[in-house]
């Protein structure tokens, strides 16, 4: 999942009811923005725009999950979850967050590792997201220095056990 209104949108359809402007109330997002991500979405199967016939006022927007997209949905609650037991805010919403929480947890700590884990991100947003999730203390930088100085990085003590349970939860999914 990612975008960073992915998560806002699969969270809120249900209670919006799939009509586009309850959901552009709820999530305080522009129109335009709201209109590409739903486009998007559709477009990798997440969502179903129904037609005018299908629709409970057929001048009305209206989208229901797919069975993809309530999987995606399931996911989603458990990121929401994870990240409020967290407490740094919406992590989701920087791509890389959430997969590098994960890449710790299944204890790839060197930069490599995560690298390699994670596969498609570069090492420059791999070593932006580790100095966020630092700062924010969500994880520890520790300096290791034989046999050749290099940082290891480890989910802080704190974190583990959301973190674990969101992995947990995401294999369940599966």
């Amino acid at each position: 999942m990612s975008g960073q209104w992915t998560i806002p949108i699969l969270l809120a359809l249900e209670s919006c009811r799939g009509r586009f402007t309850p959901m552009q109330h709820q999530l305080q997002i522009a129109p335009a923005r709201l209109s590409d991500n739903l486009k998007r979405m559709e477009e990798n199967g997440l969502l179903q725009h129904l037609s005018p016939y299908e629709r409970r006022h057929p001048a009305l927007p209206e989208y229901v999950l797919t069975e993809k997209g309530l999987l995606y949905k399931e996911a989603a609650k458990a990121l929401q979850h994870t990240e409020e037991k967290l407490g740094f805010g919406r992590l989701s919403a920087k791509a890389w967050n959430m997969p590098v929480l994960l890449a710790l947890h299944y204890e790839h700590e060197r930069f490599q590792d995560i690298r390699h884990a994670l596969q498609l991100v570069t090492p420059r947003m791999l070593s932006t997201r580790l100095g966020e999730l630092h700062d924010l203390g969500a994880i520890n930088k520790l300096l290791e220095e034989q046999p050749r100085p290099t940082f290891l990085y480890q989910l802080q003590l704190s974190s583990k056990p959301s973190v674990h349970q969101l992995a947990q939860n995401l294999a369940s999914i599966l």
